[in-house]
């Protein structure tokens, strides 16, 4: 028998609202059971990190106002109660130096927003399995797992 998967909150910094309503809908199409927080910049997101308790995962947009994404992950990966946490920058940027600066600020993927609902599932279900039923997250603040 498998282990429980542990309950993770995903959160999405996303200031666009069809956006984000887009992202959730395709994440629910692909059977996501997690908790999703919609935040809708980069202060926001902060403010939620440092309230909130538990492993989190976090969906990223770079281009956001009163702090964007970029902003955002350098004071993230930058605060030793935070670092741990995985982002996923999920942006419509494809420039070169927005990849690399990403990665470089501790990114842990980059992913090119896709253009059709369909392609958007796809990449939902995908990190769905991979983020939240293969990989291990650390646990954030020593709090313990929920088994759902």
């Amino acid at each position: 028998m498998p282990a429980p998967r542990k309950s993770v909150q995903l959160i999405i910094a996303e200031d666009d609202e069809d956006d984000y309503f887009l992202t959730k809908s395709a994440f629910q199409k692909a059977g996501l059971r997690e908790e999703l927080v919609w935040v809708r910049n980069g202060e926001e997101l902060l403010d939620r990190l440092r309230r909130g308790a538990g492993a989190r995962l976090v969906i990223l947009d770079l281009n956001m106002p009163r702090m964007d994404g970029r902003e955002a992950l350098a004071r993230i990966k930058g605060d030793p109660e935070l670092r741990r946490i995985p982002i996923i920058v999920m942006t419509t940027s494809n420039a070169e130096e927005d990849i690399a600066r990403s990665y470089d600020l501790g990114a842990c993927s980059y992913i090119h927003k896709p253009v059709t609902f369909a392609d958007f599932v796809a990449a939902a279900d995908t990190l769905k399995r991979y983020w939240l039923e293969v990989v291990e997250l650390p646990d954030a603040g020593g709090v313990t797992w929920t088994r759902i």
